[in-house]
């Protein structure tokens, strides 16, 4: 999107004109939908439910978006990570209380724990993916997920590999610490779980 329709888009969306909704959602949708997947993962109807919220807080809050503060798709972005975080906080509610229907009831098999290891990992990454910084959500995922070189964030960056590698450094460690506290409110919910009668 350039400048000057940028400039359009956002006095539409401060007026409430539906053609700046159309145009901001034609420009953004596909790469919030993206965003959001690699967030939450393999879990289409969760998807579309996050970019549904994030365009829905985008409209109740668009008048109060300035610009000087970050361009659009920041702007966008960052309230598709606070949906992606609500998401999680709300699932993490509902999961307190089905720990009992997650055991397996007599004569039936069970899941292999592997499976449900791997499964409660990845849930764990994308949730402390969410509560990172966008920059470093993002460069963590450019580098771990896409396979991206340090070169070649660097140049799309516009930054030194030098830059890159420690800003790699800053969100491994970021992310690390954000990995381990989820992990510990995991441990702490399924002990509590275990109590409940």
């Amino acid at each position: 999107m350039d400048e000057e329709l940028t400039h359009r888009v956002v006095a539409g969306l401060r007026s409430g004109d539906p053609d700046a909704w159309r145009q901001l959602y034609d420009a953004f949708a596909e790469r919030v939908w993206r965003g959001v997947a690699r967030l939450l993962g393999p879990h289409p109807a969760d998807i579309a439910d996050v970019v549904q919220e994030t365009m829905l807080a985008a409209a109740r809050s668009a008048r109060n978006y300035d610009g000087s503060k970050g361009s659009l798709w920041n702007w966008l972005w960052g309230i598709a990570r606070t949906q992606v975080a609500l998401h999680f906080r709300h699932r993490q509610r509902q999961d307190r209380w089905k720990w009992d229907a997650m055991t397996r009831p007599e004569g039936t098999e069970a899941r292999p724990e592997s499976g449900i290891e791997m499964a409660e990992v990845a849930e764990a990454v994308r949730a402390a993916l969410g509560e990172l910084p966008a920059d470093y959500e993002q460069l963590l995922t450019a580098k771990y997920s896409d396979g991206d070189s340090v070169e070649r964030i660097a140049g799309r960056e516009r930054l030194s590999e030098t830059a890159v590698r420690s800003k790699l450094a800053r969100a491994r460690a970021a992310f690390r610490a954000a990995y381990l506290r989820i992990t510990r409110l995991d441990r702490n919910t399924m002990e509590v779980a275990r109590e409940l009668p």
